[in-house]
């Protein structure tokens, strides 16, 4: 019986520091090694060499990333016309029936944020580590009983891209490293402030995707940490569902 009890104690004190252990290597981390990790979750290295394809409130969209180098694309048609957006390093390219259309520079910065902004939030965390981009861990937080790291996104002037000003909010699974929720505060339209929920979940060739419920508060003041304690709360207003559909996911072998 004695010894029964001392296996008993050695087997919980040693149970004891691995939990302490850790919790410590968690308490440790960096916001920038919670991102890596997250990216690593989300895109098992494939992100960097790979063609993604997927349909968006009836347009379709393709990336294709080549270490650095990028094309991102979209397509809308209607009765009359096919509309092909294109955005890569070098610029925007718009062509109306296969034919490339001079667009003023005005037009330009603003189609070329919409199909930047499709293809951001359709593959995050990817490009949380561009060199624009800057991450401070506030905090750790708990929503429906899941432990979330809580990492503030905000971006410089240069490369940043026109909505620089922008500031995001990110809520890291502290044991999966998924991005299940996420909240942004922007200017543009008189500015306003939303958050998101991520839902179904799925793995396409190794890349994993989620759609979203898209929710806003009634004060478009409230902080971007304040927000989970109102989705908690269900003091958030649902305004729609972000889904991304038909994802076509291409590896390249060479």
């Amino acid at each position: 019986m004695k010894y029964l009890v001392v296996l008993l104690v050695s087997i919980l004190i040693i149970s004891c520091k691995e939990d302490v252990k850790y919790k410590m290597q968690s308490k440790n981390l960096t916001a920038q090694e919670i991102i890596d990790k997250a990216i690593v979750t989300s895109c098992q290295g494939k992100c960097d060499h790979v063609v993604i394809e997927f349909s968006f409130r009836d347009k379709q969209y393709r990336s294709s990333r080549n270490n650095g180098k990028y094309k991102l694309e979209r397509i809308k048609k209607d009765s009359l016309n096919t509309i092909h957006d294109v955005v890569t390093n070098n610029g925007l390219y718009r062509y109306i029936n296969e034919e490339l259309t001079n667009v003023p520079d005005t037009m330009a910065v603003k189609i070329s944020d919409g199909v930047n902004s499709v293809h951001y939030f359709a593959q995050l965390p990817y490009g949380l580590n561009a060199e624009a981009v800057h991450k401070k861990l506030l905090g750790e937080d708990i929503i429906k009983g899941t432990d979330y790291y809580e990492i503030e996104v905000t971006f410089s002037e240069d490369g940043g891209g026109t909505d620089f000003d922008d500031s995001f909010m990110y809520w890291i699974n502290k044991e999966t490293f998924t991005v299940d929720y996420l909240a942004y505060k922007y200017a543009t339209n008189g500015g306003g402030v939303r958050f998101r929920e991520a839902y179904n979940p799925r793995v396409v060739e190794g890349i994993r995707f989620v759609d979203y419920y898209n929710f806003k508060p009634d004060n478009k003041e409230v902080s971007l940490p304040e927000l989970d304690q109102l989705f908690t709360d269900e003091k958030l207003v649902l305004l729609s569902k972000i889904e991304t559909k038909n994802v076509k996911v291409i590896i390249p072998k060479n």
